[in-house]
């Protein structure tokens, strides 16, 4: 068995987060390895390059990547632009890999398929950390070979694990047989017109990608009149969908929530609220999507295209020898779950963590970025990169450095107290959504506010995780 002290640390994915993991154990002169399946760093980012972040250069940059940047003569971009995810490749993350201190230690066509300990699988108890990790990489060739590591840093992410269609989890009755028809979270509709125009369009979903995705189509439709759109979301309610408006700190986060608001004002698409997609039939005139709404049995279409934007989650396959604390239904590290659980969190209220919080049962393997928060949307990169950050400090041995987490993550703006309450019935949290003003959280806020009043206070009844 290999002496762990001696091994380097593994760093999954080539992604943000991840090569800023590397670029933190590199300023404290630990050994460290990269392992990347794409052809190059970052692939996950290069497939949603198209989208416009609504954080901005300030809140997507590593303080220890630039660092290492700033020595090869790097210029950082103004904090206040909005980048695309190809912005964040060329002007950030393609120049970072290049540097000579990442260069040795990135390998690109490298996919992890396992990650156990040497000799032991999850059973044995006796002596375990001791053992080293032990990676299986297939390379490019599709040969596999076995890597050992003192400790694993999982940045892999969630973006090849979309969530299916079906409401409940798993993937409707049908929907591999209509897989040609069906895009998963974000397509690029403004690369691909002649996919979407003239057609007949389901989007599915309730978060920022399909907000995006509605709203390209949306721009689409403006000079192709036979585009047909309709948008199925499973809550009852779009108070947390249309966010906080103008109240949001991101205010590119904001106008998203209130463009889209503006769009189902207009008429300009068919909503279909509280539906749960169960079957997909292909018939002669397209497909169809069945499932349930609140009033019982109901079917969308015939449709041309479906993009399906319900959300990600991990992949866990990879460690399955390992001991994982998981957040029994969010697959976030049990410690984090509290902290960022949907039914009572936007991810403005997300306290501050680090290497506590994001710890498992098995020492020394850590998940971070997107794929810490499991099943759990709205994840800011800023949070990843102090996530790492003290990480790197606590494998150095740096205890202070590691439990000093400090993080101020810009607030939606959106009243986050009662989104169950908000589901359960037309009338909702508080009174329903706003009607007219985007910085009101509910009916009851927009009224108080309109009487010159701060709001409802429903803002204070906040569960506390």
């Amino acid at each position: 068995m290999s002496t762990r002290a001696n091994l380097p640390i593994a760093v999954v994915g080539g992604g943000p987060v991840g090569l800023a993991a590397a670029a933190h154990l590199i300023m404290r002169g630990l050994p460290v390895r990269v392992y990347e399946s794409g052809e190059s760093v970052a692939a996950n980012v290069r497939e949603w390059g198209h989208v416009r972040m609504f954080s901005p250069w300030g809140f997507n940059t590593d303080k220890a990547a630039a660092t290492i940047l700033r020595t090869q003569g790097w210029q950082a971009p103004p904090d206040d632009i909005l980048p695309t995810g190809n912005d964040l490749v060329a002007a950030y993350l393609d120049p970072l890999s290049q540097t000579p201190e990442m260069q040795r230690v990135i390998e690109t066509k490298a996919k992890v398929r396992h990650i156990t300990r040497q000799g032991i699988d999850k059973v044995v108890t006796r002596g375990r950390a001791d053992h080293p990790f032990a990676l299986t990489i297939e390379g490019a060739d599709g040969e596999a070979r076995i890597d050992l590591a003192r400790a694993v840093i999982d940045a892999s992410g969630t973006w090849q694990n979309p969530s299916p269609l079906g409401a409940s989890g798993t993937p409707a009755i049908g929907e591999s047989a209509s897989r040609h028809r069906i895009a998963y979270g974000i397509p690029d509709v403004r690369a691909e017109p002649a996919t979407y125009a003239g057609k007949r369009v389901l989007v599915v979903g309730g978060g920022h990608s399909a907000a995006n995705a509605l709203l390209d189509l949306a721009r689409l439709a403006e000079t192709d009149a036979r585009l047909q759109l309709t948008w199925a979301v499973r809550s009852k309610n779009l108070t947390r969908v249309f966010g906080g408006g103008a109240a949001d700190q991101l205010p590119a986060r904001g106008q998203l929530g209130s463009d889209l608001k503006h769009l189902v004002e207009s008429g300009r698409l068919n909503l279909v609220l509280g539906f749960s997609a169960s079957r997909v039939d292909e018939t002669s005139d397209g497909a169809t999507v069945s499932g349930r709404n609140a009033s019982g049995d109901m079917t969308i279409g015939p449709v041309d295209r479906i993009i399906v934007a319900t959300g990600l989650r991990p992949d866990l396959n990879m460690t399955r020898e390992l001991r994982l604390d998981l957040d029994p239904w969010l697959e976030s590290p049990r410690a984090l779950g509290p902290l960022i659980d949907p039914n009572l969190h936007s991810c403005g209220s997300v306290p501050p963590h680090g290497y506590k919080e994001l710890a498992h049962l098995e020492p020394d393997y850590f998940s971070v970025g997107i794929k810490s928060y499991g099943r759990a949307p709205t994840f800011l990169m800023a949070t990843g990169y102090e996530q790492v950050r003290s990480i790197a400090a606590h494998l150095a041995g740096d205890r202070a450095a590691a439990v000093e987490v400090r993080l101020v993550l810009p607030e939606t703006g959106v009243c986050s107290t009662s989104f169950a309450q908000a589901d359960e019935a037309e009338a909702g949290c508080c009174g329903g959504p706003a009607v007219a003003n985007a910085d009101a959280c509910c009916a009851k806020d927009e009224t108080a506010k309109a009487q010159g009043k701060a709001g409802c206070g429903c803002s204070s009844t906040r569960k506390a995780a």
